[in-house]
């Protein structure tokens, strides 16, 4: 049974101010289909309420200095640490991650560590050199300087995904919150106790109103927030067609928008790359979180003189790639998120299967209670194949032959999306020449790390704007220019 609560009393939080809701909806443990917990269902009129709240916080917590602010998010950060190892139980079940990934990474790693990256204070404004100016009808001749800055976009609506709640959470609100914004944190509906948690720990540190959290299973609750004249801006990560109703929508009261979406990310395998290599990225990443990640390389692209070869070699790795209980320290692969998107992902192996892929690995649903869904590895792809073009987010990797670093390229660029791409080739420089032409925000040559501080975001469907690092401070505001005579 799972450590947790189902009686729990889970609130709301808008101005302050732990609310009741009238009606609730139930979550459900991925693993074992076990209710867990009733999260608060907000109404509309809450995320209004909540919107205002933040409107009213707004200017003095815009008014502190950043060093004033970061000094409450390392607060934040410690408050945090001291209290969050008692949330993997939670976390766990209502994502239904390992629990290697709950105690490793959607609790402890990253999430943590945003709230310290952005608890030391950038230098964000930039003086202008001075500039002769001539004298004009306007005004008369003069020398003028002026100074750059970076003010806040406003009240933030952060609008966050299921697969990781907290690590998306703090990637939002950490540097939001330290530019002077205050924020309305809307997390996804399938796994919200834990960002519940979160937002009363964050009460006890910040000034009523400057983080305030709406929880709720209907679109209209996140629709609200995107209309609200009260909210200037929108911070989603979620699905491509999602992210083009908010822009859509936004589009009425001219909402500054941040929105990292979909990928499908290639992985490009030239003919003197390490296999081997090449293979241990797709597997590590395969499996994980049941392929729910945005950046997998669900496309492998892959030089036809060693196709056979790393059919082979992912076919071999695949039996070491551990499905079965989440709460199991040997499980390498939990069950997806709902029921729901478990018959989605079965539909895309389906698709694959009826437009003429081969299944080489998995394509069968496990034999056990939960939403689990066996990695599975589909060859004989061609471009055109729904399962090539669209996002299953899932534990599915296609992969198809190319004829050459040119023939790769544009196999890798035949898709709508481009958030995170990979190149293995038998040099740096090879594989570098390869990743600047291709139509992706990141790009990994020779390994699948990522570089947590470098600007992260797509290209195309994948979303606008860039976030992490300096960039995240940067999407988080306005830029404003004062000049003068000098």
């Amino acid at each position: 049974m799972n450590k947790v609560h189902v009686d729990e009393d889970w609130r709301i939080l808008i101005g302050g101010e732990r609310i009741s809701t009238t009606d609730h909806y139930d979550i459900v443990d991925p693993n074992t289909t076990e209710i867990i917990g009733r999260a608060p269902e907000a109404t509309v009129e809450h995320a209004l309420a909540a919107a205002a709240a933040a409107k009213e916080a707004l200017s003095s917590w815009r008014a502190l200095s950043m060093d004033q602010r970061c000094d409450y998010i390392g607060r934040a950060a410690d408050a945090i640490e001291s209290q969050c190892e008692g949330w993997v139980d939670l976390v766990q079940a209502e994502t239904g991650a390992t629990i290697k990934v709950a105690r490793t990474m959607q609790v402890a790693g990253a999430f943590v560590d945003r709230f310290r990256y952005y608890s030391k204070p950038f230098e964000m404004n930039q003086p202008l050199p001075p500039l002769y100016s001539a004298a004009s009808a306007l005004a008369p001749e003069s020398l003028i300087t002026g100074n750059v800055l970076r003010q806040p976009a406003g009240v933030v609506a952060c609008i966050t995904p299921y697969n990781f709640p907290l690590v998306n959470v703090a990637g939002k609100i950490a540097p939001a919150l330290a530019m002077g914004n205050t924020v309305i944190i809307k997390p996804a509906p399938q796994d919200p106790l834990a960002v519940i948690k979160l937002g009363e720990v964050l009460n006890e540190v910040f000034p009523p109103g400057v983080v305030n959290v709406i929880v709720g299973s209907s679109p209209e609750v996140g629709a609200a927030l995107v209309d609200s004249k009260d909210v200037n801006m929108i911070s989603f990560t979620g699905s491509s067609q999602v992210g083009a109703k908010i822009m859509e929508a936004g589009g009425k009261t001219m909402k500054r928008l941040l929105m990292e979406l979909g990928g499908k990310g290639a992985l490009i395998m030239t003919e003197d790359c390490d296999v081997q290599a090449a293979v241990g990225g797709i597997a590590s990443v395969w499996g994980f979180h049941s392929g729910q990640i945005c950046t997998a390389p669900t496309r492998v692209i892959c030089h036809r003189e060693i196709y056979e070869p790393t059919i082979e070699a992912l076919s071999a790795v695949s039996e070491f790639m551990t499905l079965g209980d989440a709460r199991e320290e040997s499980t390498l692969v939990g069950p997806v998120i709902t029921e729901s998107h478990r018959d989605r992902v079965e539909a895309f192996i389906q698709s694959g299967i009826d437009d003429g892929a081969e299944v080489v690995v998995g394509g069968d649903r496990p034999e056990r209670d939960g939403f689990f869904i066996a990695p599975t590895l589909l060859a004989g792809c061609t471009p055109e194949m729904h399962v090539v073009q669209e996002e299953a987010f899932g534990p599915i990797v296609v992969i198809m032959p190319h004829d050459g670093d040119d023939h790769a390229i544009e196999l890798a660029n035949g898709s709508d999306y481009g958030l995170f791409s990979y190149v293995y080739a038998g040099n740096t420089t090879r594989a570098y020449e390869i990743g600047e032409q291709l139509e992706s925000g990141n790009v990994a040559l020779n390994s699948i790390a990522p570089h947590m501080y470098a600007p992260f975001g797509g290209f195309k469907m994948s979303g606008v704007g860039r976030d992490r690092g300096r960039w995240g401070l940067e999407a988080y505001s306005e830029i404003q220019a004062i000049n003068w005579p000098s």
